[in-house]
């Protein structure tokens, strides 16, 4: 029997550890492939990618290394990236690329976490409830749909947000003028750019995980960042263990919320740095290329955890 699951860890300290990198070629070279097929699959080639990686080591060289008592030279910077100099003075004078953040999305998905968190929009089993879209269309002391976009952000409408909700399928408007949430979680079913968002969003942040973990020079704690691993499954089993895994996260996604919520309203009289948090789940299958190796004593699934919680 193959050990049933591998949980990847990190050191728990990397404080005066030399940098490795021959390792980081090698995650690199991994962390490449999916990078080339998206490339691929959307037509970007290989210049403009070239281009776009000086942009983010000039970017980095001049943020995260910069120094603190005066301006980073551009031979520093090229010292540091290997960007040629005529190059790090270019990209300093670019104009600022457009951000991809989209506001409207924030606001929708935001509106989504409130409403599969918050008890008074909850049914006693923890499904979401119905809400009527307007308080005129509702019960008189019950919340409505507009309330709770208000809840979130007053700067946009409640209509305007409604309609790119139902646009993006995430939820539909009944004939009595009620709305139903389709999703337990903020996943548009329409909508390229706000797929592509959350791409940029939720990997980005990700892999910024894992390289604070790996940071020669990190003194902070290690942030969250683990896994757990099966192998030698048929294609039955694998498709039920991801359906159980949408299960423990839609679970665990509505605990997490109902805690933000508390800890963001304890954080409103702080006047310190603001901080932002991202807590996020995957699932990834795909046929396997060797077979996995059985431990020694088959009868004991191999575990391994040492990163701190």
């Amino acid at each position: 029997m193959n050990p049933p699951f591998d949980i990847a860890n990190v050191p728990p300290t990397a404080k005066g550890r030399l940098p490795e990198p021959a390792l980081a070629a090698q995650a690199i070279a991994q962390v490449l492939h999916p990078l080339a097929r998206l490339m691929i699959d959307h037509g970007l080639q290989l210049p403009s990618m070239v281009e776009l990686l000086k942009q983010a080591l000039v970017d980095e060289a001049l943020g995260a290394y910069g120094l603190a008592d005066r301006t980073s030279s551009d031979t520093r910077v090229a010292l540091l990236t290997g960007v040629h100099r005529k190059d790090v003075k270019r990209l300093r004078l670019a104009p600022v690329a457009e951000s991809l953040s989209k506001p409207m999305v924030s606001v929708a998905a935001c509106v989504v976490a409130r409403w599969i968190s918050e008890p008074k929009y909850l049914n006693a089993d923890q499904t979401t409830r119905a809400l009527a879209r307007t308080p005129s269309r509702g019960i008189a002391g019950q919340p409505d749909f507009t309330a709770l976009v208000a809840e979130v952000s007053r700067d946009v409408g409640a209509r305007a947000v409604l309609d790119e909700m139902v646009r993006l399928g995430v939820v539909t408007v009944r004939d009595d003028g009620w709305v139903e949430l389709k999703t337990g979680a903020f996943v548009p079913q329409e909508g390229v750019d706000e797929t592509f968002h959350f791409l940029a969003s939720h990997v980005s942040d990700h892999l910024a995980t894992a390289v604070h973990n790996l940071a020669p020079d990190r003194t902070a704690p290690p942030l969250l960042e683990q896994s757990a691993f099966s192998a030698d499954l048929s294609q039955a089993q694998a498709e039920q263990l991801q359906l159980r895994a949408r299960q423990l996260w839609t679970a665990a996604l509505q605990q997490f919320l109902q805690t933000a919520t508390v800890a963001e309203q304890r954080s409103q009289g702080d006047t310190g740095p603001k901080h932002r948090v991202r807590l996020g789940v995957y699932f990834y299958d795909a046929l396997q290329t060797a077979p996995c190796a059985t431990p020694p004593d088959a009868t004991q699934p191999a575990l391994s955890e040492n990163l701190p919680l």
